[in-house]
């Protein structure tokens, strides 16, 4: 396949792109920086440029769709124009493109509402009920890409998706080539490794500098990927579009940990001690409640360090049912959680913070 990857000079993104170029694909990313990814071509470009989108799209077979505003608080019409209406031109442009396989990176927050998921499947996107700008806008631009879904060579119709309020798109079937468009939706849950600057840095930092406490007794159980299997679950949704079309899938490494172990694994790997102190996890929501408030009059230079949806996710069980997504895209994860943390602490080379 010749396979296009937005977001490549993210972790995961490169990570995509390395896996899709290894095996012999070939593969361009768009960013605007280059993705450092060898072996592949890089286009520089913005998901508001029309033009560039197009010629990003030039020839192109597939595309797996990282791009996105990701960050626990922020302008929600800076949230809204690249998360949903750069998905939107992109969807209209590798339409017109002639692409046939379409890839959508979510995420589970789509479909979070706040409340424990204790074993869950990939429920139904809900922008109206999604904690935050992020969760919001992912779940209604994964409900677009949905919208968009055809099937292989399935001309002249819609294939039935198993989503509902899917947006309306009057104009889509105009501008729509009538050839296939296999359309699927994976949502990694929570992935770190060496490299991670979001979720492992963060969380060594915080701790050498004593600022990490566990909420309540640390003890919800929370499911976690570990980067290359995140990145080879979604290589697998892709080869598999065709036959999976028009549905979302959670993905995981199905090992859920506590909290505490998670976070302990991470700062051990990474040479610093584990948290020890706790707060309680409703004093930290209501703390997260006010950062968030004071974050939109004076916005920090870093991401706020609580708000509410943070709180809920530190605080909650979060594990899912990943039979489905192992039958469906005839994937694995190959890394174990131990195993990672092993390789993290090479990365890491023992060096105390």
């Amino acid at each position: 396949m010749t396979v296009l990857v937005t977001g490549a000079s993210g972790l995961l993104g490169g990570s995509v792109a390395r896996v899709l170029a290894e095996r012999g694909d070939t593969v361009r990313t768009f960013q605007r920086r280059t993705s450092g990814v060898a072996g592949v071509e890089d286009a520089a470009g913005s998901l508001s440029d029309p033009a560039a989108v197009a010629a990003a799209l030039d020839g192109v077979t597939a595309v797996v769709h990282l791009a996105a505003k990701v960050s626990l608080a922020g302008d929600p019409a800076e949230f809204e124009a690249v998360n949903v209406e750069g998905t939107r031109r992109l969807l209209d442009a590798a339409d017109r493109a002639g692409v046939t396989r379409f890839v959508q990176v979510s995420s589970p927050s789509v479909a979070h509402a706040g409340s424990s998921l204790v074993g869950a499947g990939a429920e139904a996107a809900d922008p109206a009920r999604a904690r935050g700008e992020y969760a919001r806008t992912k779940a209604a631009s994964e409900l677009l890409a949905l919208s968009r879904d055809r099937g292989p060579a399935a001309v002249g119709r819609r294939a039935s998706l198993k989503v509902p309020h899917q947006p309306s798109e009057p104009d889509f079937q105009r501008r729509s080539t009538g050839d296939g468009f296999s359309v699927v939706a994976v949502r990694p849950h929570i992935v770190w490794g060496p490299g991670d600057t979001q979720l492992v840095e963060r969380v060594l930092d915080r701790a050498a500098s004593g600022r990490l406490p566990l909420l309540g007794h640390g003890a919800a159980l929370i499911d976690t990927t570990y980067l290359d299997n995140a990145a080879d679950g979604i290589v697998a949704a892709l080869d598999r579009a065709e036959a999976v079309h028009g549905r979302a899938y959670v993905l995981t490494n199905g090992e859920p940990r506590t909290v505490a172990d998670l976070l302990a694994g991470i700062c051990r790997a990474g040479g610093v001690e584990p948290p020890r102190w706790r707060v309680p996890a409703g004093i930290a929501r209501g703390a997260g409640g006010l950062v968030e408030r004071l974050w939109q009059v004076r916005p920090g230079t870093d991401e706020p360090p609580m708000t509410r949806f943070l709180a809920e996710q530190l605080s909650t069980a979060h594990w899912f049912d990943q039979r489905a997504t192992h039958a469906d895209l005839h994937w694995r994860p190959a890394v174990s959680i131990d195993e990672g943390f092993r390789r993290l602490a090479a990365h890491y080379g023992g060096t105390a913070r």
